[in-house]
């Protein structure tokens, strides 16, 4: 009977612990890269991620608030506590798996592509941008075009529209509504790109517990449909969807 006690103390005391340690979840993102997050007209994140990450926190029965971290700091600010999760678009990579930890995805793998002035852009011995600390940028690195970096999706678009770059090399799914709502200014050039695991939650690697809720909640999003729902709502009827 007193190991049973014990026992049952030992996980009270546990569950008391990590309800102390996340009595509210700090979900980062960098509001920067829409559709999957960004800042609407009133100054409030939104997009396909806010709305996942809303249902998740629900899920997980889980008090959640948003903050936005530049993306080129996201993961040492998330190492060093500024913040609980991220949520920003992150591919999940054996690179990134080594510093933190991942959730299962709740975007499946997508196609990266480069959106150029023109479809006939030099992609291989040309000047390439993308946003620094991506997969796309580790890409190019290694593809013998020149690789320019910039600190936002933005920015990498702006560098094809004057001049800087040849084209952009960055989730299709990204730039899509960016190519459409040019007006024929920006095409796609060259074929899609394969590149990693799919878009997964990031959270420290102690987190197992955290890490374990939203795993749950996504695996429960996923079999009743809903997440499929957001991303043909986010990314349109053509976006890739689980099966």
């Amino acid at each position: 009977m007193k190991l049973i006690l014990t026992a049952a103390a030992l996980a009270a005391t546990a569950t008391m612990a990590f309800a102390d340690a996340h009595s509210v979840v700090r979900m980062g993102t960098e509001g920067a890269y829409p559709p999957y997050n960004f800042l609407n007209d009133a100054g409030e994140i939104d997009g396909f991620e806010k709305e996942v990450g809303d249902e998740l926190c629900a899920r997980a029965e889980l008090t959640c608030e948003w903050v936005t971290n530049e993306w080129d700091s996201i993961i040492p600010n998330l190492t060093s506590g500024n913040y609980d999760t991220i949520i920003a678009g992150m591919s999940i990579t054996d690179e990134r798996d080594e510093v933190i930890d991942f959730t299962q995805n709740y975007f499946p793998p997508a196609a990266s592509a480069y959106v150029a002035l023109s479809a006939d852009a030099d992609l291989t011995g040309g000047v390439v941008a993308a946003q620094t600390n991506t997969i796309q940028a580790g890409f190019i690195a290694e593809s013998g075009a020149t690789l320019l970096e910039y600190a936002t999706y933005d920015e990498t678009v702006a560098a094809v529209r004057n001049g800087e770059a040849d084209a952009v090399f960055a989730d299709k799914d990204a730039l899509a509504p960016t190519v459409e709502e040019s007006g024929g200014e920006l095409t796609f050039a060259g074929d899609d790109v394969p590149l990693g695991g799919g878009v997964g939650m990031g959270l420290r690697e102690s987190d197992t517990e955290l890490r374990d809720k939203f795993d749950a909640a996504i695996t429960s999003m996923k079999e009743d449909g809903s997440l499929n729902a957001l991303i043909v709502k986010w990314f349109g009827e053509d976006a890739k969807v689980y099966e």
